[in-house]
């Protein structure tokens, strides 16, 4: 068989086409590094003016949090809009790795801008302490939400899992920042709060190894939250059931 013989046995079909997806995938890459790129700054924003809660006393997060939803929430929307818009044409599984963790802190951010009270509307009151389930984040953000029939965009339960155990952290500082604003109050909903959400966790069948640990990890923020508020029961701070609440 000569060498010209040989070289028809290859369908050159077969190189134009693994040409044409690698220079699609390319275009799509370029089009998700733009799209997360700028959701990330908006998310950076948005967690800027969150950390504002720090020094603010909860009787005082109306307007903060309003600042929170107008600058920093409803630009990540914008961005989250656009991301299920494109990808929209493009198999969700093979894509969501590169914006997962995105989600995770736009959910996030969403959260706990609702649990202070944010995010007020005729549905949802705004109200401290009150824990928004992922189907209203998916009705803030406007996507699907566990998505089982179809692949297209959606935030994910991990996703919400996640952003749970983030939020943990963030309200178990918030919870040492409180008393020395004198915010007891604010301090012993976050003990109780995080001590419930705890116990949800400890229902759950959690097979992804990094959920679980993350998880897992939320046991040391709930340990830090109750050391704060024996140390206030033994200096008479706070009433005895409250404590043991």
């Amino acid at each position: 068989m000569t060498n010209d013989e040989s070289s028809n046995l290859i369908d050159p079909s077969i190189f134009e086409y693994l040409k044409a997806h690698g220079e699609e995938e390319l275009v799509v890459g370029d089009k998700l590094h733009q799209i997360t790129a700028t959701l990330n700054r908006h998310i950076s924003t948005c967690q800027g003016l969150l950390s504002r809660i720090h020094s603010t006393p909860s009787s005082k997060l109306t307007p903060l949090l309003k600042h929170v939803d107008d600058d920093g929430i409803k630009p990540e929307i914008e961005s989250v809009s656009e991301l299920a818009q494109f990808t929209s044409n493009y198999p969700y599984y093979k894509y969501n790795g590169r914006w997962t963790r995105s989600i995770q802190n736009v959910v996030g951010t969403i959260l706990i801008t609702g649990w202070l009270g944010g995010l007020e509307t005729e549905s949802r009151p705004g109200e401290i302490g009150r824990l928004l389930t992922i189907e209203e984040v998916g009705q803030i953000l406007k996507v699907p939400v566990n998505l089982k029939d179809k692949d297209a965009f959606h935030i994910t339960i991990e996703e919400y899992i996640l952003a749970l155990t983030d939020i943990t952290e963030e309200l178990s500082r918030l919870a040492m920042n409180s008393v020395t604003m004198g915010d007891i109050d604010l301090t012993v909903r976050i003990s109780g709060f995080i001590k419930d959400l705890f116990a949800g966790f400890q229902l759950l069948n959690l097979k992804n190894d990094i959920v679980r640990k993350r998880v897992d990890a939320v046991k040391y923020h709930v340990k830090k939250v109750e050391d704060v508020i024996y140390d206030l029961s033994l200096r008479n701070l706070i009433p005895k059931q409250e404590a043991s609440s």
